[in-house]
């Protein structure tokens, strides 16, 4: 169940990411309202990156590709505006 749980995190996490401009490079977010056991997980695999001083995370390029294969496990459309 865990590992169900830590997969369909990333997938939300990636559903409501949004891109962040930098200037000389764009990230991905996510605001992190989610449990700390599966984030902590989540960062373990470099799925995304996490501070603690930050309310959001960044979605890694594995991690990216990781949601895009959960999204296709779980039948998820692609919607505008994510990838």
């Amino acid at each position: 169940m865990k590992d169900q749980i830590d997969e369909l995190t990333l997938l939300l996490l990636y559903l409501t990411s949004f891109k962040e401009d930098y200037g000389f490079s764009e990230a991905q977010r996510s605001w992190k309202g989610y449990p700390f056991e599966s984030l902590n997980e989540l960062s373990e695999n470099d799925f995304i990156r996490d501070s603690k001083r930050s309310k959001s995370v960044y979605l890694t390029e594995k991690g990216i590709e990781q949601a895009l294969v959960l999204m296709k496990k779980y039948n998820i459309k692609e919607q505008n505006g994510i990838s």
